[in-house]
């Protein structure tokens, strides 16, 4: 006889314990700031802060603007920021497209280091090439022969020339535009032309406010003149903008005159002057001593049109007194100043 045995019924195990969700970092909110206009704006104009005004950071960025960059520091700062991710909008976010563009942004900066190091390198290496010795000139002449003229007046004019030619050839030519009037205004700009010199005239006592605009009315980065009361200066526009100036939009409340001229027709860089200026230069690389008795900003710039070329000489305020190096010419140099200052090439 055989008896059934019954077994129990294998229990069925209690479900695996589901590990809670982590949050996909890449789901974090994102500011709708771009990381590449910010790395951009903060290269190229960081030291008048408009990355900081893209960013809406307002009040940090009159700071960086009136200081001109926290004199360089605080534009080296905010590269950084940006570059390794750390810089924020005014909500605290980050900016889009970071993750995506970092690798494109670290390239081009280190080939913006490494141009910059070979074009001072061949620019100091251009003073070295040997000199070509002068014809020697026989002390005999002959009898009834008169002696011939000396040609030491036309090397300056052939200076001056070459540096003339490069302005035409590198920013455009054009006749002189003079316009004058009262109050706010637009001056349209001649067409072709990258850039060209600006002088300025303003007999009110508020504001005189002369700032480039693109064919968008939107402005390109060039301030050339923001000052109160009296003004008489020559600036220059289109070697900071981050787009083509169309026209120049005058805030004024007395009357005004504007003079656009070729940068062609500036004149040879001067030894001294008051106020604003801009220049012809055409010697060789070397030492620039410069001193500056006013109170506000003084900034000098050299205008190469050499490839990541970047020519902010001088960025103070007050009085100064110092020595920067030069590039060789042909350039362009400017100045923005409040008071009298000196300028010697060496």
């Amino acid at each position: 006889m055989t008896t059934d045995t019954q077994h129990p019924a294998a229990e069925t195990p209690p479900p695996a314990p589901v590990a809670p969700a982590v949050p996909d970092a890449a789901a974090a909110p994102e500011s709708e700031k771009s990381f590449l206009v910010t790395f951009v704006l903060s290269l190229l104009l960081g030291f008048i802060a408009v990355d900081r005004f893209y960013l809406g950071k307002v009040g940090t960025g009159i700071l960086k603007l009136i200081t001109f960059g926290g004199f360089g520091i605080w534009y080296l700062i905010d590269l950084i920021l940006v570059l390794t991710g750390a810089q924020k909008d005014k909500q605290g976010l980050g900016l889009a497209g970071y993750a995506q563009q970092k690798k494109v942004a670290w390239i081009v900066m280190g080939a913006i280091i490494v141009l910059s190091l070979v074009s001072s390198a061949l620019s100091g290496g251009s003073d070295d090439a040997p000199a070509i010795d002068a014809p020697s000139t026989s002390t005999e002449q002959s009898a009834g022969t008169e002696p011939d003229a000396e040609p030491a007046a036309e090397e300056p004019v052939e200076q001056t020339n070459t540096a003339q030619s490069w302005a035409d050839d590198s920013f455009g030519t054009f006749d002189t535009i003079t316009e004058s009037g009262a109050g706010d205004n637009l001056v349209s700009l001649p067409e072709g032309v990258t850039a060209a010199m600006v002088t300025a005239t303003h007999d009110g006592g508020m504001n005189f406010i002369v700032n480039a605009l693109d064919a968008s009315n939107e402005a390109t980065g060039d301030l050339l003149v923001n000052t109160i009361g009296s003004y008489t200066g020559t600036t220059v526009y289109g070697f900071n903008a981050l787009s083509d100036a169309t026209s120049l939009q005058i805030t004024a409340d007395g009357n005004w005159t504007l003079t656009i001229a070729p940068l062609s027709t500036a004149p040879a860089l001067a030894a001294s002057g008051t106020g604003d200026g801009v220049f012809l230069f055409d010697g060789s690389a070397g030492k620039l001593t410069a001193t500056h008795d006013g109170t506000m900003n003084f900034i000098v710039q050299e205008e190469t049109d050499k490839a990541f070329s970047f020519g902010l000489l001088i960025n103070d305020i007050g009085a100064y007194s110092g020595t920067v190096p030069l590039s060789s010419g042909p350039s362009v140099i400017s100045v923005r100043a409040d008071g009298s200052w000196t300028l010697a090439a060496e």
